[in-house]
Order: C-alpha cells, then structure tokens, then sequence
C-alpha cells in the first residue's frame, strides 16, 4: 500500500478550491462597491446644495477607492491589469486615480528557487551553466511574469530574463469569467455600452500573453516594420535572443532608462525646472515618438502593441523612447484597420455625418435617445477614439445622464476595436500625466490619409466610397 502524502493531499485540495475561493472573494467585493454606489445615488438626491453634493460624491469615491485597492491588491494577478486601466485620470473619479495608480507594478514576485526550477526545465540547462550573473532579485514583477537582469557566459552585454509565474493562467482566466458575468449585468442596468464584448476581447488578448514564443515573434515583427518605414525608429523595441525563447521563458537585450512614471523625479534630480522649456520640450518628444509609433502600426500596419501601459514605457538618454512587453498585440484586418482611418479623418475634420459613416463601417452599433443625434455621435467618437476629450468633458462618466454613452448606446461593438479603443485611452492617461493636451487624431491624419491613398479609397481630397 502507497505512504498517505498528507502535504501533497493537502495541496491538491488547496489547488482544486482555489478558483472557487477567489470568485468567492471577487463577487463578495464587487457586490459590495456597487451597491455601495446605488444606496448612495439615492442618498444624495436629497441633498440640494451643489457642492455639498459634490463633498458627498467625492467621500463616496474614497471610500470606494479604498475598496477597489484593496481587492485588486489583495486577489492581484488579473486586477493588477484591471487598475491599469481604470486608475487613469480621464476615466475615473479623481480619488480612484489616486489610490490604483501605485498598483502598476506591485504584483508579488516569485522566489527565486521556483524560477530556477522553471528556467532549467524550459531551456533544458542548469541555470550556472547558462548565465555568468544572474540577478536573484528582479527588476520587476508583473500579473504574469516577472524579468530578471543577467548575462550570458561568453558574452559582454547584459540581458533580461521574462520568467512566467507557475500556474497564474487558470486564476486569470477565472478572474476574467467573473468579470464577464458582472459586465454582462452592468451593461443590462447602468452603462449601455457592450462591455461583455470588450472583456470577451480581454480574454482573447490575455490568452495569448501566456505564450511568449508569440511575444517573441510580435516583437521581432514590429522591430523590423518600424526600422524598415522610418530613417529612426520613433521608439527603441528590444532585441530577442532567438535560440532562448519558449512558452515560458523570454530572453532578450537589455534597454537601460527609467520608467516614464519616475520621469518628474529625474528632472528634479538633474536640476532642469519642471515646468520650464527644457522639460516641455523632452515632454512633447516623448509623446511625439509614442504617437508616431502607434499611428504608424495602428493605421499602416494594422499590427500594433496594445499595452501603452506607463509601466512598459523607458525613458533613455535624449529623450528616446523604449516600448517594453509585447505579449498584448493586435493583428487588425484591413476593414477594420482602414474604418478607423476613415473614423480618425473625421475626428480631425470635428465632422459628425463622417464619424456616423464610419461608427456603421465598423460595425459599432448604437442607439439613439437624444435629439441631435449626430452632434452626438461625434462626441461619443471624440470620447472613445481620441487622446482629446470635447469641450466641457474632464472625464468620462458613463454613469450620468449627460454622458454621450447614455445618450447614445453602444449596442455592439466590435471585439478587435478594444485593443484600438484601450491603447487610445492609455496614450490619452499619457498625455494627461504630462501635462499636455493634444488630439491623436490630428497627429494622425496624415497617416490615416496615406492608408487610404494606398488602398485606393483616397483620391485628392475625396474619400471613394460613402463619403
């Protein structure tokens, strides 16, 4: 008769309840926030007084905020990603901005001794006899992986090491099912817009990021069409050690700078005044590479990095900029690709009958509850696809009835437009962090012109087809 193993018995219970635990954990919190918000719309109906409303509704945030730290902090993984994308300043309530902001990059590291273990059994060596120095304690650790500086024996250059952390994809896939089913509830009471479509798109991007022999390939695709169109990249992308890649494992060259979101303290470090020249113009040169590069692969190529996140942008010497992690990219078709050109012309053009055309080109759905519709419509496009609000909008606010979302309901929306709608409003998160306020849609106009040039959907001034 086989040894009873108490701790390894102990261990598949553990594993097996885990998930159950977890979506236990996520509905129980959630629950809590949203009718936390519901018993206090009702609440503050009865106060009269404008700005008492306005303290009332700003306590209700940070009590909320607290909150919603606290969940994506305490279940991390998929939530880190989660306050990424809702902890920015144009899509969420000040106090929120405030508290998610620090989670960017605070998922827990793995211990070294369980990265060892991964390592050598995906390249098949022991660790020492690939790497003259590796560093135990990474530079970095993220909701999937986390990266590790080394060097390789024979060789004078550093390089870093993306190591995947054991067994996270079944936990983000069941943290992206439970938000399915409260997106699906949410878009049948409070917010017209098709979210479960844009968290059915969440799933598909996020299941590809567990594979990095496909980061790898994006990486190196994307190198080669930015060097190839420009006489200088408009961002630095990392070289792959090819013989080095696997599933699990992703080693490529080292790019030395600092995270964009410590670039105010080295300005202050360097002595340079903050709000003077010098630092303005480094400022629109950073943002001037990044929306260079995104409109490039977004309306030329159509294959994109979906993940502008501040986390995966160095800041190097002169001002150059390096666009870190490729697991999140974006292969849109041409239809879709050449929509959003027709879309971005009419955003730049403020053309509301345009920007109508191309929400049906693209398969965007929507339903009207407002008399100008069209006027609108243009707002609403304004909202989602550029990096500048309207006029009179701080931020967005799906909740009121003022917002263009309420006002025209987004029925369907095409997943694969996620991608394009989330780098949009993490450029825009950019943009507001450095303090300057631009329109990528009018940065792009020429690029969008050149892709419907060369598709013969542009001849001089006229659109061929519904426009």
């Amino acid at each position: 008769m086989l040894p009873f193993n108490v701790k390894e018995f102990q261990e598949n219970i553990s594993t097996h309840f885990r998930p159950w635990q977890r979506s236990f954990q996520f509905w129980v919190r959630a629950v809590d926030i949203y009718t936390g918000y519901k018993v206090f719309q009702v609440r503050v109906n009865f106060e009269r007084n404008e700005e008492k409303r306005e303290a009332m509704w700003e306590k209700q945030h940070e009590v909320a905020a607290d909150k919603i730290y606290n969940m994506c902090s305490d279940l991390g993984g998929f939530f880190l990603k989660v306050a990424q994308i809702v902890g920015k300043p144009d899509l969420a309530p000040a106090a929120w901005v405030r508290r998610l902001v620090t989670l960017c990059d605070q998922a827990p590291a793995t211990p070294y001794h369980v990265i060892k273990v991964v390592l050598e059994k995906e390249l098949g060596r022991d660790v020492d006899e690939l790497f003259e120095r590796f560093d135990v304690n990474p530079l970095g650790s993220a909701s999937i992986a986390q990266v590790h500086k080394a060097r390789l024996r024979g060789d004078k250059s550093d390089i870093v090491v993306k190591v995947q952390h054991p067994g996270v994809q079944d936990l983000m896939m069941t943290d992206i099912r439970n938000l399915q089913a409260f997106a699906l509830y949410m878009q049948k009471t409070d917010i017209k817009f098709d979210l479960y479509s844009v968290t059915k798109e969440m799933e598909t991007q996020i299941g590809y990021e567990f594979n990095f022999l496909r980061e790898a390939d994006a990486m190196h695709r994307i190198q080669r069409f930015l060097y190839e169109i420009n006489k200088k990249s408009p961002v630095l992308v990392p070289r792959v050690i090819r013989n080095m890649v696997t599933r699990r494992v992703l080693v490529m060259e080292y790019i030395d700078g600092i995270p964009i979101l410590k670039l105010g303290d080295e300005i202050a470090k360097r002595g340079i005044n903050p709000n003077g020249k010098v630092a303005a113009a480094a400022k629109q040169n950073i943002l001037k590479s990044l929306t260079l590069a995104y409109g490039q692969m977004i309306l030329k190529s159509g294959f994109f990095h979906a993940d502008p996140h501040p986390g995966n942008i160095l800041i190097c010497r002169g001002s150059e900029v390096a666009l870190l992690d490729y697991g999140q990219v974006k292969d849109l078709p041409d239809k879709l690709r050449l929509g959003y050109a027709r879309l971005v012309l009419a955003i730049a053009d403020n053309d509301p009958i345009k920007a109508s055309e191309s929400y049906r080109e693209l398969g965007i759905d929507t339903l009207s509850k407002c008399e100008n519709e069209q006027k609108e419509m243009l707002r609403l496009a304004q909202t989602m696809f550029d990096t500048k609000l309207p006029p009179g909008v701080t931020m967005l606010q799906p909740f009121s009835d003022e917002s263009s979302i309420k006002k025209i309901a987004v029925q369907a929306f095409p997943e694969e437009l996620f991608s394009v709608l989330r780098t949009v409003h993490l450029l825009r998160g950019l943009s507001v962090g450095l303090g300057i306020n631009y329109s990528c849609a009018e940065q792009w106009r020429p690029i969008a012109e050149e892709a419907l040039y060369l598709a013969g959907r542009l001849t001089g001034d006229v659109l061929v087809g519904s426009y």
